[in-house]
């Protein structure tokens, strides 16, 4: 298994993801997954996943967006065979809940499970993108909104997590620049004084897992 979960966007360690790929990383595909943004507007959706797309490009790898909302709904296969074409999958932040749906809702939950316990692509992202990796979601809700999902699905919420890590993520920590750090400050008190294992990151951080090995840069 092959992951780089970043606080926030790339962070500052772009080589470490690069190095996982098991192929020349300059001109490889990248799958983007930006359905945590699905709540906002239209035209606020696609400037976010133009952000991600450019980022990427500059690492010269080539994004293409896999929107999981074209898979809603249907066998989960279909989405299994959209991801496994590619050698990364990059999953954009912006809310744990509503990216948590859209996971479920397209079956790319259980297929990014299977694929990755294969080893079948690298698996990176940030913020939500990691959150989401955990055994559960409980304790993010003052910082993601669980209502969201009604607002960008007509769903309720879900709170397991896809249980790829066995604890939760705390990303934005003591980072000044972000407007989730304080919040998310309190989050990670939360946790640790009900004893709930999580690892927090600050901006520019990166928890990056080749195989048995994981080090947080």
């Amino acid at each position: 298994m092959r992951m780089y979960l970043s606080s926030f966007r790339t962070g500052d360690h772009p080589d470490r993801l690069l190095a996982l790929l098991h192929r020349p990383a300059h001109g490889a595909e990248a799958a983007v997954i930006a359905n945590a943004v699905d709540a906002l507007p239209d035209n606020e959706r696609r400037v976010a996943v133009e952000r991600e797309c450019a980022a990427l490009t500059a690492l010269g790898l080539r994004p293409v967006e896999v929107d999981l909302r074209t898979f809603f709904d249907q066998p989960a296969g279909r989405v299994a065979a959209a991801l496994v074409r590619f050698p990364l999958v990059w999953v954009r932040g912006g809310n744990a809940f509503v990216l948590r749906q859209a996971l479920a809702r397209s079956g790319a939950d259980r297929a990014l499970v299977d694929l990755l316990r294969r080893d079948a692509f690298v698996y990176a992202g940030y913020s939500a993108g990691a959150c989401v990796l955990a055994p559960d979601l409980h304790g993010l809700e003052p910082c993601d909104d669980p209502e969201a999902v009604r607002t960008a699905y007509g769903d309720r919420a879900r709170w397991d997590g896809l249980a790829l890590l066995d604890h939760a993520v705390v990303p934005h920590i003591d980072s000044p620049g972000h407007p989730e750090t304080e919040i998310l400050g309190t989050v990670a008190a939360r946790y640790r004084a009900a004893g709930v294992p999580h690892q927090t990151l600050r901006d520019g951080q990166a928890i990056v897992v080749d195989g048995p090995a994981t080090r947080v840069y």
